[in-house]
């Protein structure tokens, strides 16, 4: 395209079009290395529901996850990106919880998990004195489910 030769005196109407293709290219890979990382606390799968709830990220917020990791013990619980038993959890909420009153609590609980091993996590968090927990859902993609 932009290789073809131009006569003297002519002017070169074709687009080059290969630097823009190596920007866009450019620009794609680092959105997908950029987007996983974007992502707080631990990777787990979210239940799905078709209209959640959306809150804006907040700086007063403490994320907690409770992950599936299996048979055995399937449940292990991760506050931010620090992985804690559920006894330690307890201590630390109360010690957060007396720094800062105010502080939200966002739950995301692994779908593959039973509600009773959820809610024990969410019960912990009640001990320690926060009123209340939220929990985080993904969009389904079907409507209605």
């Amino acid at each position: 395209m932009g290789m073809s030769p131009v006569k003297k005196g002519k002017i070169n109407a074709e687009i080059n079009v290969t630097p823009l293709v190596d920007v866009v290219l450019v620009l794609l890979i680092i959105f997908m290395v950029i987007t996983p990382m974007l992502q707080k606390g631990r990777p787990v799968q979210l239940p799905t529901t078709h209209n959640p709830a959306a809150l804006p990220e907040d700086e007063n917020e403490l994320l907690i996850s409770v992950a599936y990791t299996g048979e055995g013990n399937p449940v292990s619980v991760w506050l931010e990106t620090k992985e804690v038993a559920v006894a330690d959890l307890e201590t630390l909420l109360l010690e957060t919880y007396q720094r800062n009153p105010n502080k939200r609590i966002t739950l995301k609980g692994d779908k593959r998990l039973q509600f009773g091993q959820v809610k024990d996590v969410m019960m912990v968090v009640n001990k320690a004195g926060f009123s209340g927990v939220g929990i985080v859902a993904e969009k389904s993609g079907v409507p209605g489910v």
